[in-house]
């Protein structure tokens, strides 16, 4: 049976370690847990996340209807229902504004991948959303195209949305993105990013298979995707308002499931969306020029 007053505690413990990470000032950010097919146990709103107590929780059906409580549901459970809706396995959201990570939301700057280790392990490819004011049906909406193949999501302009098996689990994602954004921005400052080579980056995507970790880049729909480039959420772009900007494109890299190494010329598959400044002809012109050095040094 659902322990529903120990999972409230566990609610509770999550709230304060959002609220004391500095990642929800005031009342800001939400979480729910999944405790039923119909039953979702969800924050209040206008209430601290770092001062909530179990009878503070209160119960909403699938319908986003408040059900159990004394104090009103949070005003952005749709987009936690959603969630639901389109992840059956998930059973608890956490979605908050981590400044780092909220950094890049407000510039829509795509993650940089193939940079750290633990990074490509637990999270991959995070996808950004398109903008649309919180609290309605189709603010909630602007997840659906990432739900499946992520579990944290940049809401743009906004904050982050976690989601786990587990109240504490989905916690963790937002936690790794927002130190890992933190590093991505000291590192810039230092000067610039270095990424993993070719082979150092399958081995960890083949590592997370080994784990258990599902991840799109290791899947026949993008089995010829360039592995460190953003590849799978790069359609999503131009609508979005997504554009890289701050950091350098990785160099190409071939698809995980390729086996080896791009033939000269290769570039990025997906489109230039975004406003990317034909990224794909950019990397093939500094391929071709990298050659022509090359040749003219000899």
């Amino acid at each position: 049976m659902v322990n529903a007053h120990k999972i409230k505690q566990n609610i509770c413990e999550i709230g304060r370690r959002i609220y004391n990470k500095g990642f929800a000032a005031a009342n800001d950010g939400n979480i729910t847990v999944r405790i039923s097919d119909n039953e979702v146990l969800c924050t209040p709103t206008m209430h601290s996340k770092g001062f909530l107590k179990p009878d503070d929780i209160s119960t909403v059906d699938m319908t986003g209807k408040q059900i159990a409580g004394r104090k009103k549901r949070s005003s952005e459970a749709l987009l936690h229902l959603e969630i639901y809706k389109q992840r059956p396995d998930i059973k608890s959201v956490v979605h908050c504004h981590p400044p780092h990570a909220t950094a890049f939301a407000v510039a829509r700057e795509p993650i940089p991948q193939c940079v750290l280790p633990e990074v490509e392990v637990f999270l991959g490819d995070v996808p950004i959303t398109k903008y649309e004011t919180p609290g309605g049906q189709a603010f909630a909406d602007t997840i659906i195209p990432f739900v499946e193949k992520s579990n944290v999501i940049i809401l743009a302009n906004h904050g982050t949305v976690s989601f786990g098996e587990d109240v504490e689990k989905a916690y963790w994602w937002t936690e790794i993105l927002d130190a890992y954004c933190r590093i991505l921005m000291l590192s810039r400052q230092l000067g610039k990013v270095n990424y993993l080579d070719q082979q150092k980056s399958v081995e960890l995507l083949e590592l997370k298979d080994k784990w258990g970790f599902t991840d799109p880049r290791l899947t026949e729909e993008f089995k010829d995707c360039d592995i460190c480039a953003n590849d799978i959420f790069r359609e999503s772009w131009k609508e979005s308002g997504v554009e890289r900007q701050a950091f350098d494109a990785p160099p190409a890299m071939a698809g995980a499931m390729a086996g080896s190494a791009p033939a000269a010329g290769s570039s990025a598959s997906g489109s230039n969306a975004g406003g990317t400044g034909n990224l794909d002809e950019e990397r093939l012109v500094k391929l071709i020029t990298d050659q022509v050095m090359s040749q003219l040094s000899q």
